[in-house]
Parts: C-alpha cells; structure tokens; sequence
C-alpha cells in the first residue's frame, strides 16, 4: 500500500496537476508569486545558495523571504557532523562550475564566528541579505573575523534574544512546510536543496512566465555529463557505492554506466546495505522528499521511473545473494540493473518469488539454477568492506563515486546520482 501510495504522490499528472491546483488558487487570491529561502550559516551548500539570491529576484518577478534556520539533529539528519564538513567540501568543489566561489577552508567556521555572524545576519533587510549578507558568509567561511567585526559595525550585531527568537521562527516555518535542512528553497507546494536544484525552480518560474526580460540565460543551469575523453581515461577506476533500495541508485544506474563505457574508465560497482537495514532511521517527510525529487532528476536524465515497489528487507538479502552468484555467470551488472529496474521503473514486488524470477530473466540468467543461491550468505563480508570503504570516504550514503589515478590515488569522492557531471569533468581534467 505504502508503495502504491509513492507512485501515486511523486507521478509526473499528479505534479501536474498540483502545480496546476496551487497556481490557480494563487491567482484567485490576488497573492504575488513568492519563494521562501531557508539559510544555515554554517552549511556549505546555504553559502552557494546564498550568492544567487539578488540573481534570482532580478531574474524573476517573485518576492523573497528569507529565513534563518540552524541544522538538526534528529531522525532526518542522522550524520550532522559529517553532513557539515561534507557541506564544506562538496561545495567548494561544485562551485566554480556554477560561476560561484567558495573559500579555501580546510575546517567548518568555528562556533564563536557563527554566532557572530547570526547577529549580524539577524538584523539585516532582505536586499542586504542579497548583497552584504553574501560578503558576511565569506568572511565567516574564510575564518576572517576582522571582517565580520567591520560587518558588525555597519549594521549592528543583533542581541542573543532576538537571535534565539529568528531561527525558532525560521525553525518553525520549514517545519511547518515539512522540511529539514538548509540551503532550501520552497515556492507553492515544492522544494529545491541549494543551487544543485534550482534549475528545477527556474523551469517552473519560467513556465509561468515569469521572466522579467526575455532571452536572459537561467541563474544556475545543470551542469553536463562530459561525453569525449583521452584514451589515458582507461587507466582511472571509478569505484560506484551503490544499494539495491536506492531511487537515486536506481536513476544513476544507467548513466553511470554510459559513462564508464564513453570514458573507458574501469567500472567497480560496489553495493552496500541500504540506510534502514544499516540502523539508519528514515522519517517517511525525508522518503517524500527523495522519492519526490529522485522523480524530477529521472525526468531530467530521460531515465525510466516512478512505478515502484519497496524492496525493503529480504528481497535485498536475496538479491546481494543472487548478485555473488549472478557475478560468477560474468552477469553481475546485468542482474543489479535488473533489480533496480524492476523495483523502480516496473513496480515489481521482488519480495515474492514471481518477481525475483522476473528479475533473473530481465538479467538474462537461468531461474532454476538461481534458486539453488537464494539463501547464500557469501555476500556479507563483500557489502561490509565496501560500506567501510564508503564511510572512509566521509560518505555514508549511496550513489556515491570514488574516482582513482592509475596508482591507485583518489582524485575525487563525491556522494549523489547529481554529482556525475562533476566525476566525468575530473576524468577529463585528471586524465
């Protein structure tokens, strides 16, 4: 029922449809059109997000809200430590390829600067925000706390209540409109994390004709999948983290391999258990979410999605079992592509043995003989070496991708299905 009720939620008439409903009824009630932005001072990504903000407001005929929020710690946010370094590095990585900087920093700002930077931020307008508030975050990103002060002097340092009572209110609102992290924008029903998915707001702000001038190009464009390459490409090894219950997995399948296969990079598919079965809880508002947003990522790469049923359990235990066997009949990718494909795209109940037995043949292997593997054990050590491997990386999530040199050498870790554009671009560069 939960599956069938997923499908339902994330189906591209339903979008539709909703954006239809909440448009129409904005329009009835004489409102403008306006976008809510939640800021975390301290998180990587809310530091990108907030370059593009006076572009945004020039762009498109909406109204800003700002909000200040800080990051939880709770059933939705499970690794808050490490989320906020990756925030760090992750973006300083993306950044100059959305025309963005990011400050040479080799630790998250420490907590006395955050504060301060919250009192400044506090009492700011929103078009400050825009535009001093920009040169308040990098001063707090480069540990530059002379420019913080000189911040502070021009426009005051708000007090600790006033503080406390900004972010319980920007706290509250998110919560209110079922989010939990920063660096998200919200307009009419959606949400879109950070600069990464804007091009999703964009789209629609431009369906609805809001563009203040024509022809002017869009704020933040999704970067490409790189699509030529050196030959010296096939001395580098992508490793790809990957978990049969994963629908970014599951939508990052096959590009990942057109890549590999465009770049002749070898291929080292790595699967882990996923998040739930490794006592990492999942709060059904985070699973809306991903499923929500994995649906407008599979639109964007042209993937098949959206008709799904959660293997959730045994049926993964199964498959990593059938997947060791599977690998020894040289057929091991086929049948991981089928897996995803029959719990993503088809709605394949592969918790019963109708539908494993569709899987073995969508993988072009023998269902006999595959039964004799259901119940093998061998897979275990192989998804605990490649899980340390992940979280040695500071990942702890899937897909993940580890680029390595010809030595061996990382190049590049990154965590996300909308981070491939990034590995193709250091295959390039690195080879």
């Amino acid at each position: 029922m939960q599956s069938q009720l997923m499908t339902h939620l994330v189906s591209d008439r339903r979008q539709a449809r909703e954006r239809n409903r909440t448009e129409n009824l904005r329009q009835r009630q004489g409102r403008r059109r306006v976008v809510e932005y939640f800021h975390q001072v301290d998180d990587g990504y809310s530091h990108l997000a907030i370059q593009v903000l006076e572009k945004l407001t020039a762009t498109y005929d909406i109204n800003l809200v700002v909000h200040l929020v800080r990051g939880l710690h709770d059933a939705n946010t499970p690794e808050p430590q490490l989320l906020q370094d990756m925030s760090r590095w992750d973006s300083a990585a993306i950044a100059p390829y959305f025309g963005l900087s990011f400050p040479d920093s080799t630790s998250v700002p420490n907590q006395q600067l955050v504060d301060l930077a919250l009192s400044i931020f506090t009492g700011l307008t929103t078009q400050a925000f825009m535009t001093d508030g920009v040169r308040i975050s990098d001063c707090l990103w480069r540990s530059d706390e002379a420019g913080l002060r000189a911040l502070a002097i021009k426009w005051g340092i708000a007090p600790k209540e006033a503080v406390a009572a900004a972010l319980e209110k920007g706290v509250a609102r998110r919560s209110e409109l079922k989010h939990y992290s920063g660096a998200m924008f919200y307009y009419e029903g959606e949400w879109y994390w950070g600069v990464g998915r804007l091009s999703h707001l964009e789209q629609r702000l431009r369906a609805g004709s809001t563009v203040r001038t024509d022809h002017i190009p869009r704020i933040a464009p999704k970067p490409s999948i790189a699509t030529t390459f050196p030959s010296c490409a096939a001395e580098m090894t992508l490793e790809y983290f990957v978990s049969l219950r994963s629908p970014y997995t599951a939508i990052s399948w096959q590009p990942t391999l057109a890549l590999a296969a465009a770049s002749g990079v070898k291929l080292s598919v790595r699967p882990v258990l996923p998040m739930v079965m490794r006592g990492v809880p999942a709060t059904f508002q985070k699973a809306f979410y991903v499923w929500k947003d994995a649906s407008r990522e599979a639109r964007d790469l042209g993937v098949e999605f959206g008709h799904f049923f959660d293997p959730i359990g045994k049926p993964i235990e199964q498959g990593y079992s059938l997947y060791m066997w599977a690998l020894g009949q040289g057929r091991g990718n086929h049948f991981l592509g089928a897996f995803l494909q029959a719990a993503f795209a088809k709605g394949i109940n592969t918790n019963s043995r109708a539908g494993m037995r569709r899987v073995v043949e969508m993988a072009g292997l023998d269902w006999e003989e595959a039964q004799k593997h259901l119940a093998d054990d061998n897979w275990q050590s192989m998804v605990e070496n490649n899980q340390q491997a992940m979280y040695n990386c500071g990942i702890w999530g899937v897909p993940s991708y580890r680029l390595l040199d010809k030595n061996g050498h990382s190049v590049l870790s990154v965590w996300g299905q909308d981070r491939l554009w990034l590995v193709s671009r250091k295959i390039q560069e690195s080879a």
